[in-house]
């Protein structure tokens, strides 16, 4: 071959490893030829495992069933001349692959079969999204609104049974919680599971409006009732008629439209601001709150008989603190929810950013998580979320650790040795926390434990 005969070579051989799909040409008797480096890559093997075997070592599923249908004919390739199908292909490791399959046959000049050549595309990362997906749809299409909670810790476990006995009667219910608990996802799911559910779930923040804005949002006004009343509305109990309405941080409503919603749980009649005409209303009444009821009630801001209306089933959602071991599949659930929507290819937590996570108390609760989540997922450009990619607030314990443990200035002094032994001994011998918190690679602090004779199972037990 001349020397442009070689150097086109070259230059094809180096186009086909650039591809982003997997390549293969096999001869007529199905022998593997050639194979370019996304091959390699999908499957594992090395380039003079394939070469010079039977394309077989890849045991694709497909072609072994047309092993089976037709002896003769082993490829379906040689039979159809072109196949475009979805198939798995075993690795080196034994693990199965999935791929799309593009393939065609390669004939002489004159139009005899020499071969085939087929294009592999990795569908690993497609499939997993889909199963992202899947699960996301499932979640969000449950009807018992429980995955959209995210918990399986005993202490949910009683939030859901209680859940489960009130959806199916018409009493009020009262759910406290911290700030951030999920109050909001429990009526939710109370709503979802009830008898109600076709019927409206309407939501009202008392806190977020002032005593007039607040009476005419629940009751509705006649047109002229007040400056700025131009047309008659509704409020928001007749909005919610024949479903649930929700009211959010109950706590903080105004004394006064107290007794005016204290009269509509006893004669299930609303009247609308600037109107004496009574409309009945069909609703079923959700409370929520993160404040001491009783507390308010001595303090003469709420008023005792409502609290008994109002609380006759109260549930009470744990802080996040409480049920740490539900950390994993909240973190799981939400790092899919982002994954989905940006398409990021972020997917895991590392060990030492989830024992992070698992040290914080989490004043904030899940609403916390979630915007530490979130704050990760910016600042992590893809694989797994470290330590350096958490919010300042989360890293405080882990940066006093580490001006407690900082290694000494006087390398092969004593005091560098008790660093290194106090590290160890307070990671309970992890190796890469106890770097971390010395502020040195794991190298350079197995480096120095070798140095100083220091056995990481000796110390612990010291």
């Amino acid at each position: 071959m001349d020397q442009l005969g070689i150097k086109q070579n070259q230059y094809w051989k180096t186009i086909i490893d650039t591809m982003a799909e997997a390549l293969m040409v096999v001869d007529s008797k199905g022998l593997i030829i050639s194979v370019n480096q996304s091959m390699l890559r999908i499957t594992g093997f090395k380039e003079r495992e394939l070469v010079g075997n039977p394309c077989g070592v890849l045991n694709c599923d497909r072609c072994f069933v047309k092993k089976k249908q037709s002896p003769e004919h082993f490829c379906a390739l040689f039979e159809k001349k072109r196949l475009k199908i979805r198939c798995t292909l075993q690795k080196k490791t034994g693990e199965t692959v999935n791929v799309f399959k593009n393939a065609t046959v390669l004939k002489s000049s004159d139009g005899k079969i020499i071969g085939g050549v087929e294009t592999l595309t990795d569908l690993s990362e497609a499939l997993a999204r889909e199963a992202v997906i899947s699960d996301l749809r499932q979640e969000l299409g449950a009807k018992d609104g429980y995955q959209s909670m995210g918990g399986k810790s005993p202490a949910m476990q009683q939030v859901y049974e209680l859940i489960t006995s009130v959806a199916k009667s018409d009493i009020p219910v009262i759910i406290y919680g911290e700030s951030g608990t999920g109050k909001e996802l429990a009526a939710n799911a109370i709503h979802n599971l009830s008898d109600r559910e076709k019927g409206p779930f309407v939501k009202v923040n008392c806190a977020a409006l002032n005593e007039s804005l607040l009476e005419s949002e629940l009751f509705g006004h006649v047109k002229g009732a007040f400056t700025g009343a131009f047309k008659t509305r509704i409020g928001r109990f007749e909005a919610a008629h024949a479903g649930d309405i929700f009211l959010d941080e109950i706590g903080d409503m105004p004394l006064s439209t107290q007794v005016k919603l204290l009269r509509v749980i006893e004669e299930k009649k609303i009247e609308k601001v600037g109107d004496n005409q009574p409309v009945p209303v069909n609703v079923r009444l959700i409370s929520a709150t993160n404040k001491d009821l009783g507390a308010l009630i001595k303090n003469g801001t709420f008023r005792e008989d409502l609290f008994y209306r109002i609380g006759v089933m109260p549930i009470h959602m744990p802080p996040l603190r409480e049920r740490k071991q539900d950390l994993p599949l909240l973190i799981n659930m939400f790092l899919n929810r982002i994954r989905l929507k940006t398409g990021k290819p972020v997917s895991v937590m590392s060990k030492e950013s989830l024992a992070l996570l698992y040290d914080y108390q989490w004043p904030g609760n899940v609403r916390e998580l979630i915007n530490a989540i979130e704050h990760a997922f910016v600042l992590c450009r893809e694989g797994e979320i470290t330590p350096d990619h958490l919010p300042d607030n989360l890293l405080k314990k882990q940066k006093k650790q580490r001006s407690e443990f900082r290694i000494s200035d006087q390398p092969g002094s004593n005091e560098e040795k008790k660093q290194l032994m106090a590290a160890i001994s307070s990671t309970g011998g992890n190796k890469s926390e106890a770097a971390r918190i010395l502020g040195i690679s794991r190298v350079a602090l197995y480096n120095r434990l070798k140095k100083y004779n220091i056995y990481v199972d000796k110390t612990i037990h010291e």
